[in-house]
């Protein structure tokens, strides 16, 4: 739509009235919740995000955060880390099918979405392509924390549009006496799916052992109707997987399994341990009947902490990891392509003692960082040349309390170089149809510098209410792939060509936020804008196809794979794309509030949930693709004597707002509901907790396709399922 378009100004107007609506109503809620009470006393302490080195609660954050753990977690669980956050405001996904699917924070995802695991990189390859499986199972972990917006300050320019941190605890830090364990297992009716794990912990209050594994195994993934839509059987009649799928996803069985061996020595003023960890992944990859992808990565990671040192070194604290990965994909059981990555780590904080100067008190810390990558692909669909990247980084947060107001500044600076060794398995010249040149070019390298800086701050308006700001100004340098790229994609139906030129994305963003809080009452409501220099994005070069060895094709001109004067196959047919840099905006808003209804019997709480994002390319007025449209959900939860019952509904527009080529997706209203029952059982002195559970997700079957997703036309998300299971604590 362009910029004067009548149906845009409606949805932005929308938007606007909306989110004044849920600020004025979040408002409203808190003075009378004020005035209700005569003493208004401090609010329960929020929820600590361990991926700051402040460890700040979500409430004194300046950058929005969110955390799942516990029940709401276990309720939350899907087969990817992409789904399994898929409802958080903020967040969505690129769900390449139920087996890969990676988080969209605020539209930006791939390598600008930082992933970590107890603050360490995981290194996979989920980033480089959407049908890549990202190398964490969610029912391995403890607790996920979310940060929305940029993250460049700390972790460099991938997390230039959020991070992710998963948390387990495969190192002690705390001092654990005894044995105490945890036991899952679940069955669900959707793919006949199973999964179970277990974790065991062991201490004498100085030295902790830790072991884990799980084993999860699903099959074909239910849907409602026919897998192809109508518009994808209307493009692309050939027959598919044999036929046309209806009533399941075809190719979309998985089994993964994994495990992790911990330990560490804890003592009053620290902790240092080491963790050896494997995960093993296989699966269908939807897009492609035949072709399986068998996934492993293998990690090793040292970390600790030594505190009160001096008196001007309150902490160091240092993360160590290595870890390799590889996975096969294979057509028909025959190997085609093979992906293969190392990647070594190091991360150094040194937190400074509480200064106070300048009227506040200071706290904060000085880091270190080092990477280095090692990235082959190497088969028939390698599209990526052998690259090493090495990175090195010198940061600082430091946080400042003058009375009510807390600020939040910081820095990084950065050197990065990507290096290509050129070559290829195909000898061909991206940019001519003749052969005899190396498909990758020349050997060749670049270097870059780049520089974040940040800051934000939190007032507390009242004991109850705060109001944040936060200001990013952030650089990530290209990826081997943005830069490098020049290959069949058969994933994504794309012949995919980089730019070795590419310059250093910048970006400017700012968040504006209100949050109430008051014991288990609490709202939030956010809007926030990030303006790109130069956004690098894959675009399509209209009317400009080849074929899988490079080769451009003048007689399929559309890229419907039909030879324009025969209409017959013309096989091995590929639409080219081309990362291109353009001027970007993204904008939105975020919301959500959860209200006390009821305190006996029992307690019912209402939450109410809603986010949007709009994403421009400012350089031709078009929508940037596959956004998420607007979405609201709600739910209520009653709990009582060890029992809770929650039912929600997750609700999402038609997203008509998409660039030229894209198709459009129906809006969706999704039920769920889940009952768990909590009670103690053995010794009461050192009882054993038990919790049954049974949940419903889309519980009437309703089709769902998602606007962020590339094979949204091709794969629906998941049908009905009801999924029963239990965990043992002790």
């Amino acid at each position: 739509m362009r910029k004067n378009d009548p149906r845009r100004m409606r949805y932005s107007i929308f938007a606007t009235r909306y989110a004044l609506v849920t600020f004025a109503v979040s408002g409203i809620t808190g003075a009378a919740q004020a005035q209700t009470v005569q003493n208004v006393t401090e609010p329960e302490p929020s929820v600590t995000v361990t991926a700051i080195p402040n460890r700040s609660s979500t409430f004194d954050l300046a950058q929005p955060a969110s955390v799942l753990q516990g029940n709401e977690l276990r309720l939350r669980l899907q087969n990817s880390l992409g789904e399994t956050l898929n409802s958080t405001p903020g967040v969505s996904s690129t769900y390449f099918g139920p087996n890969a699917s990676r988080p969209i924070i605020r539209g930006l995802d791939g390598e600008r979405i930082k992933l970590l695991r107890n603050g360490a990189s995981v290194a996979d390859v989920s980033a480089l392509s959407y049908d890549h499986a990202v190398a964490i199972d969610p029912i391995s972990i403890e607790r996920i924390e979310v940060l929305r917006g940029p993250a460049t300050v700390l972790y460099g320019g991938n997390a230039i549009g959020g991070v992710v941190n998963v948390v387990d605890s495969a190192v002690a830090q705390t001092p654990i006496s005894g044995l105490r364990g945890q036991v899952d297992g679940s069955l669900g009716s959707n793919g006949a799916a199973r999964s179970g794990a277990f974790k065991l912990d062991a201490g004498n209050g100085g030295l902790a052992l830790h072991v884990d594994a799980y084993d999860r195994r699903t099959g074909d993934t239910r849907i409602p109707g026919l897998q192809r839509s109508a518009a994808e059987r209307a493009a692309s009649p050939a027959p598919f997987c044999g036929g046309e799928p209806q009533g399941r996803i075809c190719n979309s069985s998985a089994a993964a399994r994994g495990g992790t061996l911990g330990g560490a020595y804890t003592w009053a003023r620290g902790y240092a341990g080491l963790s050896l960890g494997t995960a093993r992944t296989q699966y269908g990859t939807v897009a492609e009947p035949d072709v399986r992808i068998a996934m492993r990565n293998d990690t090793f990671n040292a970390a600790g902490e030594v505190r009160e040192l001096s008196p001007l070194l309150a902490s160091v604290k240092w993360t160590l990891g290595h870890n390799r990965y590889r996975h096969v994909e294979s057509d028909l059981g025959v190997e085609q392509t093979v992906f293969r990555q190392r990647n070594s780590e190091g991360r150094v904080e040194l937190r400074h003692a509480r200064v106070e100067a300048l009227q506040a008190a200071w706290e904060g810390v000085i880091g270190l960082q080092a990477n280095r990558n090692q990235f082959s692909a190497l088969g028939a669909e390698a599209f990526i040349p052998v690259a090493t990247t090495q990175a090195a980084a010198l940061f600082a947060f430091e946080e400042a309390k003058f009375g009510a107001f807390t600020m939040q500044l910081g820095g990084r600076i950065e050197s990065n170089r990507v290096a290509s060794q050129g070559g290829g398995p195909i000898d061909v010249e991206p940019t001519s149809p003749t052969l005899g040149a190396p498909r990758f070019g020349m050997a060749q390298s670049r270097s870059f510098a780049p520089r974040s800086g940040s800051i934000g701050g939190v007032y507390r308006l009242t004991p109850t209410l705060g109001l944040a700001s936060n200001l990013s100004l952030s650089e990530r340098a290209p990826s081997n792939a943005e830069l490098f790229a020049n290959g069949p994609h058969a994933a994504t139906g794309a012949y995919e060509i980089g730019n070795p030129n590419f310059a250093k994305e910048r970006s400017r963003a700012l968040d504006l936020g209100l949050r109430w809080q008051d014991g288990p009452n609490r709202a939030s409501v956010g809007v926030f804008q990030n303006r790109f220099s130069n956004y690098i994005t894959l675009a399509r070069t209209l009317g400009q196809v080849r074929n899988g060895e490079g080769v451009i094709n003048p007689t399929d001109t559309d890229g419907d794979g039909l030879d324009d004067a025969t209409g017959t196959d013309a096989t091995s047919t590929l639409r080219e794309f081309r990362y291109v840099a353009v001027p970007a905006q993204f904008r939105g808003f975020e919301a959500q509030t959860s209200y006390r209804l009821l305190t006996a019997p029992g307690t019912l709480d209402v939450d109410f949930r809603a986010d949007l994002t709009r994403a421009t390319n400012l350089a031709t007025g078009e929508p940037l693709p596959r956004i998420a449209p607007l979405r609201a959900g709600f739910g209520l939860t009653y709990a009582q004597s060890g029992f809770t019952i929650r039912i929600e509904n997750q609700r999402a527009a038609a997203q008509n707002r998409v660039p030229a080529g894209e198709t459009t997706t129906p809006g969706y209203s999704v039920w769920n509901a889940s009952a768990n029952y909590r009670f103690l059982a053995g010794n009461p002195a050192d009882p054993v907790t038990i919790n049954l559970f049974i949940r419903g997700n889309n519980l009437f079957n309703r089709e769902v396709r998602y606007a962020t997703s590339i094979l949204r036309e091709v794969a629906p998300a998941p049908g009905r399922n009801v999924q029963a299971g239990l965990r043992v604590d002790f």
